[in-house]
Protein backbone atom coordinates (compact mmCIF):
# COMPACT_ATOMS: atom_id res chain seq x y z
CA UNK A 1 0.00 0.00 0.00
CA UNK A 2 1.77 2.89 -0.69
CA UNK A 3 0.83 6.87 0.65
CA UNK A 4 -1.09 9.69 -1.21
CA UNK A 5 1.07 11.46 -3.75
CA UNK A 6 1.52 15.67 -3.68
CA UNK A 7 2.41 17.66 -6.36
CA UNK A 8 3.70 19.90 -3.14
CA UNK A 9 5.39 17.35 -0.78
CA UNK A 10 7.91 14.43 -1.47
CA UNK A 11 6.11 11.64 -0.31
CA UNK A 12 8.65 8.66 -1.20
CA UNK A 13 10.57 9.17 2.28
CA UNK A 14 7.40 9.08 4.22
CA UNK A 15 5.88 6.60 2.30
CA UNK A 16 10.00 4.06 3.81
CA UNK A 17 9.15 4.70 7.86
CA UNK A 18 8.03 1.56 8.15
CA UNK A 19 11.40 0.02 5.89
CA UNK A 20 13.79 -2.14 8.14
CA UNK A 21 10.94 -2.22 11.50
CA UNK A 22 11.92 -4.88 14.00
CA UNK A 23 9.21 -3.26 16.21
CA UNK A 24 5.33 -2.14 16.90
CA UNK A 25 7.20 1.60 17.73
CA UNK A 26 6.42 3.56 14.97
CA UNK A 27 3.49 2.14 13.56
CA UNK A 28 1.52 2.83 16.76
CA UNK A 29 4.03 6.48 17.16
CA UNK A 30 2.52 7.40 13.38
CA UNK A 31 -1.21 6.50 14.65
CA UNK A 32 -1.07 8.65 17.69
CA UNK A 33 0.42 11.60 15.60
CA UNK A 34 -2.35 11.12 13.28
CA UNK A 35 -5.33 10.74 16.06
CA UNK A 36 -3.80 14.03 17.94
CA UNK A 37 -3.22 16.15 14.76
CA UNK A 38 -7.00 14.80 13.42
CA UNK A 39 -8.23 15.72 16.89
CA UNK A 40 -6.98 18.74 17.99
CA UNK A 41 -5.61 20.62 15.09
CA UNK A 42 -2.31 21.03 16.97
CA UNK A 43 1.17 21.11 14.92
CA UNK A 44 2.94 20.82 18.55
CA UNK A 45 2.19 17.49 20.42
CA UNK A 46 3.88 16.61 23.94
CA UNK A 47 5.85 13.44 23.34
CA UNK A 48 4.35 12.19 26.88
CA UNK A 49 0.54 12.30 25.77
CA UNK A 50 1.75 10.84 21.96
CA UNK A 51 3.37 7.85 23.51
CA UNK A 52 0.56 6.86 26.71
CA UNK A 53 -1.32 7.15 23.50
CA UNK A 54 0.57 4.65 22.04
CA UNK A 55 -0.06 2.25 24.83
CA UNK A 56 -3.98 3.08 24.52
CA UNK A 57 -3.83 2.28 20.80
CA UNK A 58 -1.89 -1.32 21.62
CA UNK A 59 -4.01 -2.10 24.63
CA UNK A 60 -6.93 -4.01 23.18
CA UNK A 61 -4.87 -5.84 20.47
CA UNK A 62 -2.88 -7.25 23.09
CA UNK A 63 -4.71 -7.31 26.37
CA UNK A 64 -8.00 -8.70 24.51
CA UNK A 65 -6.98 -10.09 21.76
CA UNK A 66 -3.64 -11.90 23.03
CA UNK A 67 -1.88 -10.25 19.76
CA UNK A 68 2.11 -11.26 20.50
CA UNK A 69 4.24 -8.26 19.09
CA UNK A 70 7.55 -10.27 19.06
CA UNK A 71 10.15 -11.28 21.79
CA UNK A 72 12.08 -7.56 21.26
CA UNK A 73 8.85 -5.27 22.01
CA UNK A 74 9.40 -3.80 24.78
CA UNK A 75 5.88 -1.49 24.33
CA UNK A 76 3.96 -5.42 24.68
CA UNK A 77 6.02 -5.56 28.28
CA UNK A 78 5.11 -1.94 28.55
CA UNK A 79 1.08 -2.50 28.07
CA UNK A 80 0.97 -5.41 30.13
CA UNK A 81 3.42 -3.99 33.17
CA UNK A 82 0.80 -0.74 32.59
CA UNK A 83 -2.62 -2.93 33.23
CA UNK A 84 -1.08 -5.04 36.29
CA UNK A 85 -0.21 -1.83 38.31
CA UNK A 86 -3.16 0.15 37.36
CA UNK A 87 -6.17 -2.35 36.92
CA UNK A 88 -7.70 -0.59 33.80
CA UNK A 89 -9.93 -3.23 32.59
CA UNK A 90 -8.45 -5.22 29.32
CA UNK A 91 -11.36 -4.04 27.31
CA UNK A 92 -11.28 -0.55 27.96
CA UNK A 93 -11.19 2.14 24.62
CA UNK A 94 -8.54 4.02 24.16
CA UNK A 95 -9.84 7.54 25.73
CA UNK A 96 -10.68 5.54 29.28
CA UNK A 97 -6.77 4.03 28.80
CA UNK A 98 -5.17 7.85 28.00
CA UNK A 99 -7.38 8.89 31.02
CA UNK A 100 -6.27 6.24 33.58
CA UNK A 101 -2.67 6.57 32.73
CA UNK A 102 -2.36 10.32 31.95
CA UNK A 103 -3.95 10.59 35.72
CA UNK A 104 -0.34 8.55 37.11
CA UNK A 105 2.18 9.86 34.82
CA UNK A 106 3.99 11.08 36.92
CA UNK A 107 4.15 8.61 39.15
CA UNK A 108 8.02 7.53 39.28
CA UNK A 109 7.40 3.59 38.04
CA UNK A 110 4.59 4.77 35.53
CA UNK A 111 6.95 7.43 34.00
CA UNK A 112 9.72 5.29 34.00
CA UNK A 113 8.08 2.69 31.91
CA UNK A 114 6.79 5.39 29.60
CA UNK A 115 10.03 6.89 28.85
CA UNK A 116 11.13 3.99 27.38
CA UNK A 117 9.08 4.76 24.64
CA UNK A 118 10.28 8.14 24.86
CA UNK A 119 14.21 7.38 23.92
CA UNK A 120 13.64 5.77 20.23
CA UNK A 121 11.12 6.01 18.10
CA UNK A 122 10.69 9.71 17.85
CA UNK A 123 14.13 9.94 16.83
CA UNK A 124 13.99 6.52 14.36
CA UNK A 125 11.05 7.63 12.80
CA UNK A 126 12.85 10.44 11.37
CA UNK A 127 15.50 8.60 9.26
CA UNK A 128 14.18 8.65 6.18
CA UNK A 129 14.37 12.76 6.31
CA UNK A 130 17.23 12.81 8.32
CA UNK A 131 20.43 10.38 7.63
CA UNK A 132 21.67 9.81 11.58
CA UNK A 133 21.81 7.74 14.76
CA UNK A 134 23.11 10.55 17.32
CA UNK A 135 19.86 11.28 18.86
CA UNK A 136 21.26 15.38 19.36
CA UNK A 137 22.31 16.08 16.12
CA UNK A 138 18.71 14.26 15.23
CA UNK A 139 17.43 17.24 17.17
CA UNK A 140 19.29 19.84 15.55
CA UNK A 141 19.01 18.65 11.91
CA UNK A 142 15.20 18.55 12.48
CA UNK A 143 14.94 21.82 13.86
CA UNK A 144 15.19 22.93 9.81
CA UNK A 145 13.30 20.40 8.88
CA UNK A 146 15.84 19.48 6.55
CA UNK A 147 14.25 17.10 3.51
CA UNK A 148 11.09 18.97 4.61
CA UNK A 149 10.69 15.92 7.16
CA UNK A 150 7.26 15.77 9.24
CA UNK A 151 8.56 17.14 12.65
CA UNK A 152 10.99 18.68 14.75
CA UNK A 153 11.93 17.58 18.20
CA UNK A 154 12.73 20.38 20.97
CA UNK A 155 13.40 19.87 24.56
CA UNK A 156 12.21 22.76 27.30
CA UNK A 157 13.63 21.96 30.70
CA UNK A 158 11.83 18.18 31.70
CA UNK A 159 9.04 18.66 28.75
CA UNK A 160 9.66 17.50 25.33
CA UNK A 161 7.90 18.08 22.05
CA UNK A 162 6.86 17.52 18.13
CA UNK A 163 6.42 20.57 15.99
CA UNK A 164 4.73 19.11 12.94
CA UNK A 165 6.12 20.60 9.94
CA UNK A 166 3.72 23.19 8.62
CA UNK A 167 4.24 22.06 4.94
CA UNK A 168 2.62 18.70 6.05
CA UNK A 169 -0.69 20.10 8.12
CA UNK A 170 -3.21 19.52 5.20
CA UNK A 171 -1.78 16.74 3.43
CA UNK A 172 -2.35 14.97 6.94
CA UNK A 173 -5.75 16.11 7.36
CA UNK A 174 -7.07 15.90 3.89
CA UNK A 175 -5.46 12.17 3.90
CA UNK A 176 -6.01 11.08 7.27
CA UNK A 177 -8.04 8.30 6.62
CA UNK A 178 -5.85 6.87 3.78
CA UNK A 179 -2.52 7.33 6.08
CA UNK A 180 -4.43 5.59 8.89
CA UNK A 181 -4.82 2.99 6.81
CA UNK A 182 -1.29 2.79 5.63
CA UNK A 183 0.12 2.43 9.02
CA UNK A 184 -2.65 -0.18 9.87
CA UNK A 185 -1.87 -2.68 6.92
CA UNK A 186 1.75 -2.14 7.46
CA UNK A 187 1.56 -2.96 11.04
CA UNK A 188 -1.27 -6.08 10.16
CA UNK A 189 1.74 -7.36 7.49
CA UNK A 190 4.52 -7.15 10.38
CA UNK A 191 2.07 -8.66 13.43
CA UNK A 192 0.94 -11.37 10.62
CA UNK A 193 4.54 -12.92 10.46
CA UNK A 194 4.45 -13.02 14.27
CA UNK A 195 0.76 -14.59 15.16
CA UNK A 196 1.05 -16.96 11.56
CA UNK A 197 -1.96 -18.68 12.78
CA UNK A 198 -4.12 -16.40 14.57
CA UNK A 199 -7.24 -15.97 12.22
CA UNK A 200 -9.24 -12.24 11.33
CA UNK A 201 -5.93 -10.51 12.88
CA UNK A 202 -6.53 -7.49 10.76
CA UNK A 203 -9.93 -6.95 12.97
CA UNK A 204 -7.99 -7.51 15.98
CA UNK A 205 -5.89 -3.99 15.54
CA UNK A 206 -8.76 -1.79 17.26
CA UNK A 207 -11.26 -2.03 19.57
CA UNK A 208 -14.72 -1.91 17.78
CA UNK A 209 -17.23 0.84 18.88
CA UNK A 210 -19.70 -2.01 19.95
CA UNK A 211 -20.23 -6.00 18.58
CA UNK A 212 -22.51 -6.42 16.20
CA UNK A 213 -26.06 -7.63 16.72
CA UNK A 214 -26.97 -10.95 16.70
CA UNK A 215 -30.71 -10.57 15.45
CA UNK A 216 -30.40 -13.27 12.48
CA UNK A 217 -28.84 -15.90 14.33
CA UNK A 218 -31.17 -15.59 17.11
CA UNK A 219 -34.08 -15.58 14.43
CA UNK A 220 -32.19 -18.77 13.05
CA UNK A 221 -32.06 -20.93 16.53
CA UNK A 222 -35.78 -19.34 17.29
CA UNK A 223 -37.13 -20.76 14.22
CA UNK A 224 -35.31 -24.46 15.14
CA UNK A 225 -37.04 -24.65 18.76
CA UNK A 226 -40.39 -23.13 17.65
CA UNK A 227 -40.20 -26.23 14.74
CA UNK A 228 -38.38 -28.92 16.79
CA UNK A 229 -39.37 -28.14 20.31
CA UNK A 230 -36.62 -26.57 23.09
CA UNK A 231 -32.96 -27.20 22.91
CA UNK A 232 -31.22 -28.21 26.14
CA UNK A 233 -27.92 -26.01 26.76
CA UNK A 234 -25.14 -28.14 26.95
CA UNK A 235 -22.84 -26.59 29.10
CA UNK A 236 -26.13 -26.74 32.22
CA UNK A 237 -29.07 -29.09 30.75
CA UNK A 238 -31.70 -26.53 31.12
CA UNK A 239 -33.95 -26.38 28.66
CA UNK A 240 -34.08 -23.23 26.43
CA UNK A 241 -37.19 -21.71 24.73
CA UNK A 242 -37.22 -18.86 22.00
CA UNK A 243 -36.67 -15.31 23.62
CA UNK A 244 -35.22 -17.40 26.53
CA UNK A 245 -31.52 -18.59 26.30
CA UNK A 246 -28.10 -16.63 25.20
CA UNK A 247 -26.17 -17.20 22.28
CA UNK A 248 -22.82 -18.49 23.26
CA UNK A 249 -20.05 -18.06 21.31
CA UNK A 250 -18.40 -21.64 21.38
CA UNK A 251 -14.76 -20.67 20.86
CA UNK A 252 -14.49 -16.72 22.01
CA UNK A 253 -15.29 -14.13 19.56
CA UNK A 254 -11.91 -12.21 20.89
CA UNK A 255 -10.22 -15.21 19.22
CA UNK A 256 -12.45 -16.46 16.47
CA UNK A 257 -13.85 -12.30 15.19
CA UNK A 258 -16.88 -13.20 13.88
CA UNK A 259 -20.20 -14.48 14.26
CA UNK A 260 -20.46 -17.55 11.86
CA UNK A 261 -23.41 -19.51 13.05
CA UNK A 262 -21.64 -22.80 13.36
CA UNK A 263 -19.49 -21.38 16.31
CA UNK A 264 -22.89 -20.33 17.89
CA UNK A 265 -25.11 -22.30 20.30
CA UNK A 266 -27.88 -21.43 22.60
CA UNK A 267 -27.14 -21.34 26.02
CA UNK A 268 -28.47 -20.57 29.64
CA UNK A 269 -28.20 -17.29 30.54
CA UNK A 270 -26.09 -18.01 33.52
CA UNK A 271 -23.02 -19.10 31.48
CA UNK A 272 -21.54 -16.38 30.16
CA UNK A 273 -20.53 -15.03 32.74
CA UNK A 274 -18.03 -17.83 34.17
CA UNK A 275 -17.16 -18.46 30.11
CA UNK A 276 -16.45 -15.16 29.06
CA UNK A 277 -13.33 -15.28 27.25
CA UNK A 278 -12.37 -18.94 28.03
CA UNK A 279 -12.14 -22.12 25.69
CA UNK A 280 -14.81 -25.01 26.43
CA UNK A 281 -12.92 -28.05 27.73
CA UNK A 282 -13.19 -30.00 24.25
CA UNK A 283 -13.88 -33.31 25.70
CA UNK A 284 -16.88 -32.60 27.85
CA UNK A 285 -18.81 -30.38 25.14
CA UNK A 286 -18.15 -30.68 21.29
CA UNK A 287 -19.99 -33.55 20.93
CA UNK A 288 -22.99 -31.73 22.72
CA UNK A 289 -22.24 -28.80 20.11
CA UNK A 290 -22.39 -31.22 17.30
CA UNK A 291 -25.58 -32.83 17.93
CA UNK A 292 -26.97 -29.39 18.90
CA UNK A 293 -25.55 -27.92 15.51
CA UNK A 294 -26.49 -31.12 13.48
CA UNK A 295 -30.18 -31.28 14.58
CA UNK A 296 -30.77 -27.84 13.47
CA UNK A 297 -29.17 -28.32 10.21
CA UNK A 298 -31.94 -31.36 9.84
CA UNK A 299 -34.66 -29.33 11.07
CA UNK A 300 -34.03 -26.62 8.97
CA UNK A 301 -33.64 -28.59 5.45
CA UNK A 302 -36.32 -30.86 6.49
CA UNK A 303 -38.90 -27.95 6.94
CA UNK A 304 -37.53 -26.49 3.39
CA UNK A 305 -36.39 -23.39 5.43
CA UNK A 306 -33.44 -21.48 3.89
CA UNK A 307 -32.78 -18.56 6.03
CA UNK A 308 -29.56 -16.50 4.64
CA UNK A 309 -27.66 -17.22 7.52
CA UNK A 310 -27.29 -21.24 6.12
CA UNK A 311 -24.52 -19.53 4.01
CA UNK A 312 -22.47 -19.58 6.95
CA UNK A 313 -22.24 -23.06 7.12
CA UNK A 314 -20.16 -23.38 3.43
CA UNK A 315 -16.89 -22.26 5.30
CA UNK A 316 -17.05 -25.72 6.67
CA UNK A 317 -16.59 -26.95 3.39
CA UNK A 318 -19.99 -28.28 2.58
CA UNK A 319 -23.44 -26.81 1.89
CA UNK A 320 -26.06 -27.02 4.09
CA UNK A 321 -28.40 -29.50 2.87
CA UNK A 322 -24.82 -32.28 2.62
CA UNK A 323 -24.21 -31.43 6.04
CA UNK A 324 -27.70 -32.12 7.53
CA UNK A 325 -28.09 -35.61 4.93
CA UNK A 326 -24.45 -36.42 6.45
CA UNK A 327 -24.26 -39.18 9.35
CA UNK A 328 -23.26 -38.14 12.58
CA UNK A 329 -19.84 -39.88 12.81
CA UNK A 330 -18.57 -37.95 9.42
CA UNK A 331 -20.29 -34.43 10.68
CA UNK A 332 -18.69 -35.42 13.94
CA UNK A 333 -15.42 -35.30 12.26
CA UNK A 334 -16.05 -31.98 10.10
CA UNK A 335 -16.20 -30.25 13.51
CA UNK A 336 -13.33 -32.40 14.93
CA UNK A 337 -11.12 -30.80 12.08
CA UNK A 338 -12.53 -27.19 12.36
CA UNK A 339 -12.23 -27.07 16.18
CA UNK A 340 -9.25 -28.42 17.46
CA UNK A 341 -6.51 -26.61 16.02
CA UNK A 342 -8.59 -23.23 17.18
CA UNK A 343 -8.63 -24.68 20.23
CA UNK A 344 -5.14 -25.33 20.38
CA UNK A 345 -4.10 -22.22 18.67
CA UNK A 346 -6.38 -20.36 21.36
CA UNK A 347 -4.44 -21.88 23.90
CA UNK A 348 -0.97 -21.59 22.98
CA UNK A 349 -2.09 -17.70 23.25
CA UNK A 350 -3.17 -18.26 26.69
CA UNK A 351 -6.79 -18.40 26.77
CA UNK A 352 -8.22 -20.44 29.67
CA UNK A 353 -9.82 -23.70 29.68
CA UNK A 354 -13.30 -23.32 30.97
CA UNK A 355 -15.91 -25.73 32.58
CA UNK A 356 -19.36 -25.39 34.07
CA UNK A 357 -18.93 -26.60 38.31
Amino acid sequence: MLVPQSELLCTTRLGKVFDKTVATYKYFWFISILQTHAKTGNTQMNVWDLVIRMVANAWYPIHYFRLSFGKSDSLFDIVMALQNELGIPIDSDIETVIAAITEHRNEIPIKNRLRILTLNVPYRFLRPWIDTSDDKEMIARSQSFENECLYSLRRIENEFYINLNLVWDIYLHNHYAILIDFAYWNLTQFLQVRNPNVPALSNKLIRPEKRNPLTAQHKYWDMVINLGGPIRCIYTGKELYPSNYDLDHFIPWSFVSHNLNWNLIPSDGSVNSSKSNKLPELSLYLRKLTDVQHTSLRICIKANKSPKILEDYLSLGFTPRELAEMDDIHFMEIYERTYKPLNQIAMNMGYEIWKQT
